[in-house]
């Protein structure tokens, strides 16, 4: 509570001593915050603080009396004595603070959302594409005033109330001492077709095993194609492979998986022989041979198809989702971090993942993309479908029908 006191019978430093001592002679009364200062002012007037003669004794001995009369901090009150003897007097000075003057609006802030709420919160550099791309290659001019932000400013916005209100086991393989696929790293020198592949499990229940999905993305452009079997046997995973490598727009060079058996096996490297495909696998001891794919586990499968245990008899209706609306989305309407590599002085190379462009834009970049496309897939064919729809309308649309497979499969 503020107080101010009623110390007319006090006049002397030998005084406030024994005041320290019994504090018998002062009465408490409420104020204000301007009459504390004000009566802090008389005290120090009062019993001559400044005065030459006072000694630095006595000058302690009133500091210590203000802070016990007023509940003031010593530095505070120090603070407040140095403002008196440079101004003359003591006036209560109102905190003011600069403020930025707004200039993304609630409606900024809820395209931001629905954004973000579409395509799963990518990172900052991929929602500020994203926001280009909606207005400049679509047209949507209501995305004109969001698709200037800065991207750290995209997490400002992220923390507002109006967006914090509105806005879910992997499987260790078994090593295999078979001697199919060459351990090495490929080397694609930028050339399209050289894939990395992995498998994810939707985990198990009561002894009975969850459905497993096959990733499989290349490594220069990350087109990515992934798929669902009810297991990673021979009998499950060898047609949905030839699918998905049918599926790419470009010729596929090389294949390079971990060395789980589900890929090092007969029955793949006969696959792969037939379509001249080249087999490598991970080396040992080099656990960022299949980064990439790895990453995108976790940012694409677990993303969007979470941790919870899926049945296996749902393969086919999930198979049919991420062929129809994931796949799509992924590579024509999902940016991707690309990285620019320099070497410093001591030969060091350090990634700036700096540029964030679609796969298929990626593609289009190649130079001489069309030696590389397989028979009857042109870059306009490829641009039809990416300007069907916008990035957003495409994000919706896959979020619609990923919750209506969700639903199917709690009722199931």
């Amino acid at each position: 509570m503020n107080i101010t006191m009623n110390d007319t019978r006090v006049g002397s430093i030998t005084q406030l001593k024994k005041l320290m001592l019994f504090g018998k002679e002062i009465d408490f009364k409420s104020t204000s915050i301007e009459e504390r200062y004000e009566w802090i002012a008389e005290a120090l007037g009062k019993f001559r603080y400044f005065d030459k003669n006072t000694k630095k004794k006595g000058r302690g001995i009133i500091l210590s009396y203000i802070e016990t009369m007023t509940g003031l901090s010593r530095s505070h009150i120090k603070s407040l004595v140095k403002r008196k003897k440079k101004v003359g007097k003591l006036i209560r000075i109102k905190e003011t603070r600069n403020k930025f003057a707004v200039r993304y609006g609630t409606t900024d802030v809820g395209r931001l959302l629905a954004v973000d709420n579409a395509h799963g919160r990518l990172s900052g550099c991929a929602t500020k594409k994203i926001l280009e791309r909606e207005c400049q290659v679509y047209g949507k001019v209501e995305y004109e005033m969001i698709s200037h932000i800065s991207v750290s400013h995209i997490y400002n916005l992220r923390g507002t109330k109006q967006y914090v209100s509105n806005s879910t086991t992997f499987t260790k393989t078994n090593p295999t001492q078979r001697r199919i696929g060459e351990r090495r790293k490929p080397q694609p020198g930028g050339t399209p077709g050289f894939l990395r592949v992995d498998s994810v499990h939707q985990g198990d229940l009561d002894k009975e095993k969850g459905v497993y999905y096959v990733n499989i993305v290349d490594e220069v452009t990350q087109w990515e194609m992934t798929g669902c079997v009810e297991g990673i046997s021979e009998f499950f995973l060898t047609p949905l492979l030839e699918t998905l490598l049918e599926l790419f727009p470009f010729r596929v060079i090389n294949f390079h998986s971990d060395n789980g058996s589900e890929y090092i096996n007969e029955t793949v490297s006969r696959l792969l022989n037939k379509l001249h495909i080249d087999q490598t696998k991970s080396r040992s001891r080099r656990s960022n041979d299949n980064a990439l794919v790895e990453s995108k586990n976790g940012a694409v499968i677990r993303k969007h198809m979470g941790y919870n245990h899926i049945p296996r008899k749902h393969a086919v209706l999930i198979n049919q989702f991420l062929r129809d609306h994931m796949n799509p989305y992924l590579n024509f309407h999902r940016p991707c971090g690309f990285a620019t590599d320099t070497v410093d002085k001591r030969g060091k190379i350090k990634k700036k993942y700096d540029i964030y462009v679609t796969p298929f834009e990626k593609l289009k970049i190649i130079p001489k993309v069309e030696q590389y496309l397989k028979a009857g897939v042109t870059i306009g064919k490829l641009e039809k479908l990416a300007l069907a729809e916008s990035d957003t309308e495409c994000a919706e649309k896959m979020q619609k029908a990923k919750k209506k497979l969700f639903e199917t499969i709690r009722i199931c």
